[in-house]
């Protein structure tokens, strides 16, 4: 076996017993995703610059009660990386058809960070196959965004989000950072821990080896340059009438919830002190606490 090997799907989920990897056609592309647990279902997304793993403190506590089901989007891990569809309707219509041919009926949906821009557009847009709606610490995109400074601000304790910019830019990332992606993702991770400790080695090496390739940039880049259609998009969907949970760490629960208030008529929203935005990796007992807490 070599040395990278140590990091696959088919390796890692030998951490989880119960667990087992899948791979299913939807919407014109094949996502690969972990299942694990008997219940009601309850589909996970991770966010950038993570994969299905970003769940794996939590999925043993969940799967005691729910079908839990923790899909690599469009782009992400073992899923395809075509060249376009990188949109959220169209990645929320993803996991709409993944939903469709397990024959979910109607499930929770959780999301963190880009993964939470699918959920909500799945909820937004599939409201006949939506329980409820989890937010982790990431609102979904609107014309808020246009306001992000683009440079720091002196005094403010606030991280300079410039990679949403950076990973704008087409081609140039991949051309500069493949083969050195590490130096990105441990920046971020630095950055945005309250605890850089709370992930380990391993865990960073299995999200490095995802991303460290130029489809593997290309594909995850290009969740943040359909941020524009997602922020048209998002003008036209509805007030929501199912729960929703926001959880965010200090840095980001003012942002959450308003967020959250412009779209959903009962929010419910939870504050961890103790963690920054990987807060999956920092808190895992109190996320999994209050999701549970949540869905009932």
């Amino acid at each position: 076996m070599k040395a990278s090997d140590i990091y696959s799907d088919q390796e890692l989920i030998k951490q989880l017993p119960g667990f087992s990897n899948n791979y299913i056609e939807t919407n014109g592309t094949r996502l690969h995703y972990v299942e694990g647990g008997e219940g009601a279902p309850l589909v996970l997304i991770p966010g950038w610059p993570e994969t299905w793993w970003a769940y794996h403190k939590v999925m043993p506590v969940l799967s005691a009660k729910y079908r839990v089901i923790v899909v690599d989007v469009r782009g992400m891990g073992s899923s395809e990386k075509p060249l376009d569809g990188y949109d959220k309707k169209n990645m929320a219509k993803d996991i709409y058809g993944l939903v469709q041919q397990l024959n979910l009926g109607k499930i929770g949906i959780c999301g963190h960070d880009i993964g939470a821009h699918v959920s909500f557009s799945f909820a937004a847009t599939y409201p006949q196959a939506t329980e409820k709606l989890i937010m982790l610490d990431t609102p979904h995109p609107d014309e808020s965004m246009y306001q992000l400074p683009m440079l720091p601000i002196p005094g403010l304790d606030y991280t300079y989000p410039w990679w949403l910019a950076f990973n704008q830019v087409k081609a140039l990332p991949e051309s500069l950072l493949a083969g050195r992606m590490h130096l990105v993702m441990d920046w971020i991770f630095k950055a945005l821990l309250k605890n850089p400790d709370s992930m380990n080695e391993f865990d960073k090496a299995v999200y490095c080896q995802a991303y460290d390739s130029p489809d593997g940039i290309r594909a995850s880049n290009a969740w943040y340059q359909a941020f524009t259609q997602d922020i048209q998009d998002s003008k036209s969907y509805a007030a929501m009438n199912i729960p929703v949970l926001g959880i965010a760490c200090s840095g980001s629960y003012g942002m959450l919830q308003s967020g959250l208030a412009k779209w959903a008529k009962e929010v419910n929203m939870n504050k961890i002190e103790d963690s920054g935005h990987f807060m999956l990796a920092e808190q895992p007992g109190k996320v999994a606490e209050w999701m549970m807490q949540f869905l009932g």
